[in-house]
């Protein structure tokens, strides 16, 4: 167990110094799913650190061109002093890994 949390954590490192994906998409308001996420990036599943990760996980996904988001926080109060994300907003289908990976992800312009 501790190998793993060690590979993701260093997987995690890597995909620190990515490139955020463009902002865009659709408003967050119509966000129905959850709360909106600030990921340091989202890619497709089928990415070698998102399948790593989802590996590691033991998440089988049917769809390996679903958006993930990878690193995420949730987006308590949008609005306020700015959209409080510096990387990309997002709203996600599925939010229940502890914020590693977040899946099922769409762009939102906060």
């Amino acid at each position: 167990m501790q190998f793993k949390f060690a590979f993701v954590t260093a997987a995690l490192a890597t995909l620190a110094v990515a490139t955020p994906a463009p902002r865009g998409g659709e408003p967050a308001s119509s966000c129905t799913t959850g709360p909106v996420q600030c990921c340091n990036t989202v890619e497709s599943a089928s990415s070698p650190a998102a399948a790593g990760i989802l590996a590691l996980l033991g998440i089988v996904l049917q769809n390996l061109d679903v958006l993930v988001g990878l690193t995420c926080d949730p987006i308590t109060v949008i609005g306020v002093g700015g959209s409080g994300c510096s990387a990309q907003a997002v709203c996600c289908e599925d939010n229940s890994h502890g914020g590693l990976i977040s899946i099922g992800c769409v762009p939102v312009q906060l």
